[in-house]
């Protein structure tokens, strides 16, 4: 007789189910209303639960949690694995003798690296329609998923025989004596089926996805294992959704997002370009400029406010003091580091005695102010002491990373650290999450806060992770911001190498988010790099290092703004705040008056003489996402009024010149600085 294990379920009841018995079986006994909609399941030994496979037996006694399509996060998880597995299969029955090698799901989608069969060129998107339809053929099969154990040398076996000399080149470095996992599309045929090994889980059957809720996207270069000494494969990239709404909505939002694009918008705008002369640093124009200074000058508001001192460190420093503060080990492939010896031309290259003869760019500003804060004793009666900087940081990120103003090599952070006493930890970080919640209101940016825990790879004992990590929790508690209003969530294994980090995302104008703000909680830095202050005990003390910063990057949040303004920032950051532009010529004394009244009142503002219709002016000021254009003839001239036409309004409305400036004075002016 077989023996019996006691399944127990969500609501609290418990099954008993005999022994080979599968997450599959329970489903069915509860309903067949259930047993059609279940993905996979949670299944938890009491040692932390584990996404499985529906047709995975039971080991013992569990708790089971059936995965249905109302558990999105997963079956999208889930969907989108199998989504990479039908497009190899797919590319594989249409071109026989294509490689594969591996295909994993993204944050909307999935790809696949495959190599193309020697009798053919590198696949491209003239493909995609053809690999589109044969998926939605295999999908429409249903063919089940069967998960089966290997061993390794079974594995290596089958990829040799197969010509897959890529899987069979992963395989070998597999764990020896380990069993190893892989997935049959459809039962089980050593001689004609297809397989992949993966370690799952999967759906059921590829029919439990929508052969309408995916689309392949594009085709790019990739090098296998990321090697660029490798051979080159193609990387396909699709879009997976539950079903074919889903997939329309998230097209809608790339079509709109692509409407948005920051670089598109910045060059229409003339605010800045980029060029491989300064590869990943920004050419800010004078416009783009204005908005940058804006931010500077809001910002400085804020943290003098708040009580900052603000500070202007080296960009290069030596490399011991990279080395000392744990950045040269952990960070040094994405540091820009130079000789301090210039070579001479005859020589065969730089005389280097060592690490210790290097400088750095600086990637980050903490330990220059590690170095202000030492200068001179320090007491505690001096603590906290809030240090600031727009320092600007130097990062060499890798060549296929950079994204316009998103992801660059140069960039300025609105940096600040805080060196504080155990007991103000709690206090200074609330502060800090009051700060920025004012600031990012001022934006009109919903955001949700996040607690980024420990990695495996840090420094610092587990105690100080602890005490950190609760101390964080606390202050966003006594801020009221750890609700589900403001997103709260803790991220496992997500924190920097030196401390925990509460994080802020933004919430733009089509939904996207966007991690920007951040603070740290560090005892890490101050002891590596021997800052002290003297107690009210008269001895020596560390204190705690607080990391943070609200725009994130000066660069970065330019970019978030024009893309969730759509380029029609507020009139406060607008470049140019109103055109007054002439309909006759013998308005332009008139309009050479209001311009000058408006620049009286501090408005940015330009004219349009030009010998051009007025229905062209309008279309070329607003694709320059000017605010107001107003506009003046011979009766606004004999008047003293204008015709404001707002940007995306379709009504114009006529009002004197002293009620438009006013109202500009009104938009204008900063949000943290009106009444």
């Amino acid at each position: 007789m077989s023996e019996m294990f006691k399944i127990s379920l969500p609501d609290g009841s418990v099954r008993e189910m005999p022994e080979g018995s599968t997450p599959a079986d329970v489903a069915a006994a509860i309903g067949p209303g259930l047993a059609k909609a279940a993905l996979a399941a949670k299944v938890d030994y009491g040692e932390g639960g584990e996404l499985v496979d529906l047709t995975r037996p039971f080991a013992g006694d569990a708790a089971l949690a059936l995965v249905t399509g109302r558990d999105e996060a997963e079956a999208l998880e889930l969907a989108r694995h199998d989504y990479a597995h039908v497009l190899a299969e797919a590319v594989q029955a249409l071109w026989p003798g294509t490689q594969i090698t591996f295909g994993p799901a993204t944050e909307d989608g999935f790809y696949y690296d495959v190599m193309a069969p020697a009798s053919r060129e590198p696949f491209g998107m003239d493909d995609l329609p053809a690999i589109e339809e044969k998926m939605r053929e295999i999908i429409k099969a249903d063919k089940p998923l069967v998960r089966e154990v290997w061993s390794r040398q079974q594995l290596i076996d089958r990829w040799k025989a197969q010509g897959e000399t890529f899987k069979a080149e992963w395989a070998a470095e597999l764990p020896e004596g380990e069993d190893l996992t892989v997935y049959w599309s459809g039962e089980p045929d050593p001689e004609n089926g297809w397989l992949d090994m993966c370690r799952g889980p999967h759906l059921p059957s590829t029919g439990k996805l929508d052969p309408q809720a995916f689309k392949l996207m594009r085709v790019a270069g990739a090098y296998w294992r990321g090697d660029q000494n490798n051979a080159q494969l193609t990387r396909i990239y699709g879009t997976g959704w539950l079903n074919k709404k889903q997939l329309n909505e998230h097209l809608t939002r790339l079509e709109e997002a692509a409407k948005r694009d920051h670089r598109k918008l910045g060059q229409e705008m003339d605010l800045f370009h980029l060029q491989a002369e300064a590869h990943g640093s920004v050419f800010w124009h004078p416009k783009g400029y204005i908005i940058w200074r804006e931010l500077e000058a809001y910002m400085r508001r804020a943290i003098d406010g708040a009580g900052y001192r603000e500070v202007k460190t080296p960009q290069v420093m030596d490399a011991r003091q990279w080395e000392q503060s744990g950045h040269w080990g952990k960070y040094r492939e994405n540091m820009f580091v130079i000789p301090d010896e210039v070579p001479n031309t005859e020589d065969e290259g730089p005389i280097i005695s060592g690490e210790a003869d290097w400088m750095a760019l600086k990637p980050m500003n903490c330990p220059a102010h590690v170095l202000i804060f030492r200068q001179g004793i320090k007491s505690y009666r001096d603590l906290p002491l809030r240090i600031y900087e727009n320092g600007c940081c130097h990062r060499n990120e890798p060549h296929g990373a950079l994204h316009g103003l998103m992801r660059v090599r140069q960039f300025t952070q609105d940096d600040a650290h805080i060196f504080c006493r155990e007991d103000q930890i709690v206090d200074e970080v609330q502060a800090f999450c009051e700060l920025a919640d004012r600031v990012y209101k001022d934006f009109g940016f919903r955001y949700a806060i996040k607690l980024a825990l420990r990695p495996e790879n840090r420094f610092g004992t587990d105690a100080q992770w602890d005490q950190a990590e609760q101390e964080l929790r606390d202050a966003v508690e006594r801020a009221g911001l750890a609700t589900e209003e403001y997103g709260w969530e803790e991220l496992p294994g997500e924190g920097a190498f030196y401390a925990p980090k509460l994080e802020w995302h933004l919430t733009d104008a089509i939904g996207r988010t966007w991690q920007v703000g951040t603070i740290q909680s560090d005892r890490v830095l101050p002891d590596r790099l021997d800052a002290s202050y003297i107690g009210e005990d008269g001895e020596k003390h560390r204190p705690v290092m607080l990391h943070r910063a609200i725009f994130g990057s000066y660069e970065r949040f330019v970019g978030i703004l024009i893309e969730h303004f759509a380029g029609r920032l507020p009139v406060w950051l607008a470049p140019v705040q109103a055109v007054v532009a002439t309909i006759v010529s013998d308005a332009d004394g008139y309009a050479g008056e209001a311009l000058a009244r408006l620049k009286a009142a501090g408005i940015r503002a330009e004219t349009d003489l030009r010998n051009e219709k007025i229905n062209y002016k309008v279309r070329e000021h607003s694709l320059k996402k000017v605010p107001h254009l107003l506009v003046v003839g011979k009766r606004e001239a004999e008047e003293g009024t204008v015709a404001v036409r707002t940007l995306g309004e379709q009504q114009q409305k006529v009002v004197g010149l002293d009620e438009a400036i006013a109202m500009l004075r009104a938009e204008a002016t900063p949000p943290d600085l009106r009444a």
